[in-house]
């Protein structure tokens, strides 16, 4: 899964660098040269042969349209215009481009927008690297050397579910207060958040997170990292990290429809994240099947494909079928096509079938 399930299918890895002056151009022009996968974006009003660009005639309309296609967008012009032009475009902070504004003189570069997931913050630095800037980063995690949760959630690629609380455990932290943090699959092993700060620190996918829950107080800030759902407090933040497999068999020309329904009520049934789904599996006699083929791209997700004898060597396996033996060869399709595909996690959900659909779920070791 991607970090977000925002509308950003169409957003590219580039750059784009916006100037409307001449002297504009002329650092615009230094930072496109200097940096990889940028589109340099002048005014057609400007007067400048010796410098190639993607040419504007009304920056606003440009902007509209471009806005959400780029991951970043660096303005050399006054901070003014950049706020009122990007004012009715912004979304959220887990949808927003990282935006930069640097004067045209180059004495400071200002990160202006989206900071840590978009990457502002970063780019502003490097912009000054580049030009002899002064960065001005104003995010107060980052000001108190406190780690900003979700730039973590963003660097171990885990899906932020309510964006909302970062700003509790931001305050937290700030203020010095301990958090409550439940992680079982140890993605905050490493990162510099001591254990001093936690009031829990849950290292065990044995823990039931809703017995945990019940001894912590409501308006207690924390961080919960599992793909279990649980009636959490409103100030925890939930952070969905990839852990999870469906493997998936079906009839010959079962539709979308059919097993994407399936696969829901199966995961509501067992209280599992679908922003924690890292892939779907299926035996390879199903490369050609329309309804699979379409719900990986319908979720975003890879489809791992395996044969006849990787299945057959799989050995835990709970819900074997003479049928499916019968006629495919192999004792089990989702099952162990979900145990392979998690490199050899546990079985979480054995076989379940509804109409033309089987399902299984494993989850992929992470400590």
């Amino acid at each position: 899964m991607q970090q977000d399930s925002i509308n950003n299918q169409n957003r590219s890895e580039r750059l784009a660098v916006w100037a409307i002056t001449p002297n504009g151009a002329k650092l615009a022009a230094k930072i496109a040269k200097s940096l990889p996968d940028v589109d340099l974006r002048l005014s057609s009003s400007l007067e400048c042969p010796d410098i190639s660009s993607i040419p504007f005639k009304r920056l606003g309309d440009d902007l509209a349209r471009n806005f959400n296609k780029y991951r970043g967008h660096i303005f050399i012009m006054s901070t003014g215009i950049v706020v009122r032009l990007i004012a009715p475009l912004i979304r959220t902070k887990t949808e927003d481009p990282a935006v930069v504004v640097a004067d045209e003189s180059g004495y400071h570069a200002i990160s202006l927008l989206s900071g840590h997931i978009g990457g502002a913050n970063s780019l502003a630095e490097k912009i000054a690297l580049l030009t002899g800037a002064v960065p001005v980063i104003t995010t107060a995690t980052d000001l108190n050397r406190v780690p900003a949760a979700d730039l973590i959630a963003k660097e171990k690629n885990l899906f932020i579910e309510n964006p909302g609380a970062i700003k509790w455990v931001s305050s937290a932290l700030l203020s010095g207060r301990k958090i409550y943090l439940h992680d079982p699959f140890g993605f905050m092993k490493n990162v510099f958040l001591a254990k001093s700060n936690f009031l829990n620190h849950t290292g065990s996918d044995k823990i039931d997170p809703a017995e945990l829950i019940k001894k912590v107080n409501k308006d207690t800030a924390g961080i919960f990292i599992d793909d279990i759902i649980a009636d959490l407090p409103f100030r925890m933040l939930v952070l969905r990290p990839p852990t999870i497999v469906a493997g998936i068999g079906c009839n010959r020309n079962t539709s979308l429809v059919e097993i994407k329904s399936f696969l829901y009520d199966i995961l509501r049934k067992y209280r599992l994240s679908e922003k924690s789904l890292k892939s779907l599996a299926t035996i390879d006699l199903k490369m050609d099947e329309p309804g699979l083929l379409a719900l990986g791209k319908t979720l975003d997700l890879q489809i791992k494909f395996f044969g006849k004898d990787e299945l057959n060597q799989v050995q835990d396996i709970k819900r074997p079928s003479l049928m499916v033996e019968k006629h495919m060869g192999v004792k089990s399709v989702c099952e162990a096509a979900a145990i392979l595909a998690s490199k050899k996690g546990k079985l979480i959900v054995p076989k379940e079938s509804a109409g033309n659909v089987t399902i299984a779920i494993a989850r992929i070791p992470f400590t």
